[in-house]
């Protein structure tokens, strides 16, 4: 089998393991123990405005109120790109007695012009899980991705991924969205895996998209502040959506009720032809051990990966940003310094982004890699590295090598990595990772 999808089910979480000729090719994880809030949708209540950092507080209705840059509020929305007045009013819904404001806020309020008072209700989205002491991080430019497209009910602008570079399927593509006719606000991405898809399956997507989103509206309507309107869904609906394409050969699931309920969903959303993809695993042995990935999933936990030839890497997460350090180990190639240094960078690039991407690594990321003298290598290791994580779905920036020789690059942040979802914090040595002698 060429692309396999591994679901294995247990008490208290459920793990995702997706296969590419064998190997472990992307990892995910729920547990009960902490549940994830982005995509989620809430009526919240704005409780302050702070113009000095650009920013308002969200009481969204959980521990920590979110986080909204004001730059990123919806602007009063026209009647030509979302409806009469009366359509804005019900989502953006004033309270009729209205907290007076401190002092302070109160004269930024008039001054600045902001978007939104003190007590208003909105409509917002977590677009970043809370992390740590902040509260998550929220966006009025709600957006609902499907299999094929993205439906954005404030946003206008249409649009198809840039991963889609051919010319003539991006035309083709154009040419279907202006078929979506049935929205009557809102606008319509084209998402990677829409290429070679026909306009029925795309139309069918695009028309359940909206559906949720006018189910989405009629709950708003109807409650008040802070509650949440739409949960993004448990991890098996988002392995249909973004992973379960005509790629993978099959789906086994160890877990005859969640086999059943994935059945009955892809029949749905796709048909007869996906579903007999779906496989209840009935082996004696766990369903990883029986795949031979438990060994494989077991290194994304290690602080050393090594490589085939013998170099290897080391990881080490920080508070602020996530260190890799590239080592040459064992690997003794028959060349000279410069060259040596260039081929065990270029022999690690392929495993470090895979390990990016199973750990869910994020936020700032800085690499040291082995000295290279040459400008032509270290143009070679960048354009390495970036081919690498063009696979990967999170965005990601990589900047240029430093003078001190060290890979600076960006990986968006969604949620908590894998390794603090896994783990916690050793109550010995208060997660320092080291023990005093007595």
């Amino acid at each position: 089998m060429s692309k396999e999808i591994l679901i294995q089910v247990q008490k208290n979480e459920r793990q995702v393991a997706i296969l590419d000729h064998g190997h472990v090719d992307d990892f995910h994880i729920e547990a009960d123990r902490y549940q994830s809030l982005l995509g989620n949708i809430y009526k919240g209540k704005v409780e302050s405005i702070l113009p000095s950092i650009n920013a308002a507080f969200v009481n969204i209705g959980q521990q920590r109120n979110g986080f909204l840059y004001l730059t990123d509020v919806v602007e009063p929305i026209n009647e030509e790109s979302q409806g009469p007045k009366k359509f804005l009013e019900k989502i953006f819904k004033k309270n009729k007695k209205q907290p007076h404001p401190p002092k302070h806020e109160h004269k930024h309020h008039h001054k600045e012009n902001l978007p939104f008072t003190i007590g208003q209700e909105i409509l917002v989205q977590v677009v970043k899980d809370p992390f740590g002491e902040k509260g998550a991080r929220l966006t009025t430019h709600i957006s609902l991705p499907g299999r094929f497209v993205v439906y954005m009910p404030f946003d206008k602008q249409t649009g198809v991924s840039k991963k889609i570079d051919k010319v003539e399927e991006r035309q083709r593509l154009r040419e279907v969205i202006k078929g979506f006719t049935f929205a009557k606000t809102g606008g319509f991405i084209i998402r990677t895996a829409s290429s070679q898809q026909g306009k029925n399956e795309l139309l069918r997507d695009a028309k359940f998209l909206y559906k949720v989103w006018e189910k989405i509206l009629k709950k708003s309507e109807s409650e008040s502040a802070p509650t949440l309107i739409y949960e993004e869904g448990e991890l098996t609906w988002k392995i249909v959506r973004d992973y379960l394409t005509e790629k993978v050969d099959r789906v086994v699931i160890d877990s005859e009720e969640e086999c059943n309920k994935m059945r009955r969903f892809v029949q749905m959303l796709i048909g007869n032809e996906m579903v007999n993809k779906i496989e209840f695993y009935k082996g004696e042995k766990s369903l990883f051990e029986a795949k031979n990935v438990s060994k494989e999933l077991s290194k994304i936990y290690d602080t050393h990966v090594y490589c085939k030839p013998g170099c290897y890497f080391v990881i080490e997460p920080t508070e602020g940003l996530t260190v890799i350090d590239v080592n040459s180990g064992k690997f003794r190639p028959n060349a000279s310094p410069g060259d040596a240094a260039f081929m065990v960078n270029m022999e690690v690039i392929p495993e470090l982004a895979r390990q990016l991407r199973l750990r869910d690594l994020g936020g700032i990321i800085v690499i040291d890699f082995i000295d290279m003298i040459r400008e032509d290598h270290k143009r070679k290791v960048l354009d390495a590295l970036e081919r690498a994580l063009s696979r990967d779905p999170a965005k990601t920036e990589v900047y240029k090598i430093s003078p001190l020789g060290l890979v600076e690059m960006t990986r968006a942040r969604t949620g908590k990595t894998i390794e603090s979802i896994t783990f916690g914090k050793c109550p010995y040595c208060d997660g320092r990772g080291s023990v005093r002698f007595a």
